[in-house]
């Protein structure tokens, strides 16, 4: 939809997933870096389909957008590619739920298709975006990926795997709560965890960066953002903090994660309907009890010293905008609260 960009002294990549917002901060990122960008988007895209290919480009500025379905190998060639030559395939799809059918359709299946595409065409370097739970796969949407990561690493391509902690997005949730006057949830006392969130903008650079550091080359990158990791406690005192209110919190036991799990599942067997909503909880319950940090394979531990760091986006700069009104999380249907 929108006009070519001239190649300059860059490579030329072709992005997918382009419309997502680590997407967009992908394809910002690779313009900056002065690679030519083609993406290949749906003539629905975004979340609820509400964007026609119009909308798409003026989301992506600078970068060629076409129209097909970058979940099949076919039309990602005859679509994306167009009989052209490409340095790079950047994959930014993720499944927007991660249940369990969405997960293994884009989370594998979409992504596996990328690779034959990239393998049909001689692309000589894959750049998939992961998760850093994956180091942990109890749930279907981290298999999906940790099974695509595996036929990457397989495939014989030059990779570079990304695995990026928590999304500023992922962490906003509350704001608004606290905004009210009503307390912040926690999972227990709101000290089982930590992350180092990343923002769009510097998990966007470092991804485009994969493309031309040899360091990052056959390589599984985990990566967080700056400064130290952050309990949910902490994220909680700040927003309080940040709002001048005195803090208040709402300590939920995990084990009511539990019985509401163990309740959807039995209830699934009359309803099945119902298994997604329990696959669902079961991921609210994971990142409720699993640290976004790097996973000591000796102690079983997860260790924040030994998590990347990257960018200068933070998470309380983050929240001091949305405080301000100059930002709105664009959650999608990643909404937990």
């Amino acid at each position: 939809m929108t006009a070519a960009v001239s190649d300059r002294s860059g490579l030329r990549v072709l992005l997918l997933g382009a419309t997502g917002t680590i997407g967009q901060a992908t394809a910002q990122a690779l313009r900056r870096q002065g690679h030519a960008v083609v993406c290949l988007v749906r003539p629905r895209s975004g979340v609820g389909g509400r964007l026609d290919a119009a909308a798409a480009a003026a989301l992506l500025p600078g970068c060629t957008v076409r129209t097909g379905d970058p979940t099949q190998q076919a039309s990602i060639v005859r679509d994306g590619m167009a009989g052209e030559r490409f340095d790079a395939l950047v994959s930014c799809m993720a499944s927007r739920t991660g249940a369990p059918l969405d997960a293994w359709a884009i989370d594998h299946g979409a992504t596996l298709q990328a690779l034959q595409a990239a393998q049909d065409s001689s692309v000589p370097h894959m750049v998939m975006l992961s998760a850093l739970c994956v180091q942990k796969p109890l749930l279907a949407f981290q298999q999906a990926k940790r099974a695509a990561e595996q036929a990457l690493i397989a495939s014989g391509l030059r990779y570079s795997i990304v695995r990026p902690t928590a999304f500023f997005k992922s962490l906003s949730g509350q704001v608004e709560r606290v905004r009210r006057g009503q307390p912040f949830l926690l999972m227990g006392d709101g000290r089982l965890t930590a992350c180092k969130p990343i923002s769009d903008r510097d998990l966007g650079d470092f991804i485009a960066s994969c493309l031309t550091d040899p360091q990052r080359h056959d390589r599984v990158l985990p990566i967080g953002g700056p400064g130290p990791a952050i309990t949910p406690r902490e994220q909680g005192e700040h927003l309080f903090a940040l709002l001048g209110r005195q803090p208040r919190f709402r300590e939920v036991p995990v084990w009511v994660l539990d019985g509401v799990i163990g309740g959807l599942r039995l209830a699934s067997r009359l309803r099945p309907s119902l298994a997604d909503k329990a696959e669902l909880a079961g991921i609210g319950r994971y990142y409720a009890t699993e640290s976004m940090l790097v996973l000591n394979p000796l102690t079983g531990r997860y260790d924040a010293d030994a998590t990347p760091s990257t960018g200068s986006d933070t998470l309380w700069d983050h929240y001091a905008a949305l405080a301000r009104g100059e930002a709105a999380p664009d959650r999608g249907d990643h909404a937990v609260f």
